[in-house]
């Protein structure tokens, strides 16, 4: 199999797996704030009801969790299509 069928192959998985990657980091995020903050819902970077720290700490745990679940799915994606291809996706 060529790079270039290999690449054009793999995209609309790549597509999907984004896509369930960010529901799952967003149902990640939700829980771990409930847990650590204590209370329902994050702040937005609006909200005028909270205070600048608890604003950036929302926003770097987000970010985190986001990079790690979208990591990890790639990673999981591509050693899925490598076992059934034999050929590692660009």
């Amino acid at each position: 199999m060529s790079r270039g069928v290999n690449k054009a192959a793999y995209k609309p998985v790549g597509v999907l797996l984004g896509l369930a990657a960010g529901a799952v980091a967003g149902a990640v995020f939700r829980q771990v704030w409930k847990m650590t903050a204590g209370d329902g819902e994050a702040p937005s970077a609006t909200d005028e009801d909270r205070g600048w720290g608890e604003v950036l700490a929302a926003a770097a745990l987000q970010g985190a969790i986001f990079s790690v679940v979208r990591a990890a799915v790639d990673r999981g994606g591509a050693v899925g299509v490598r076992r059934l291809t034999g050929h590692w996706p660009d």
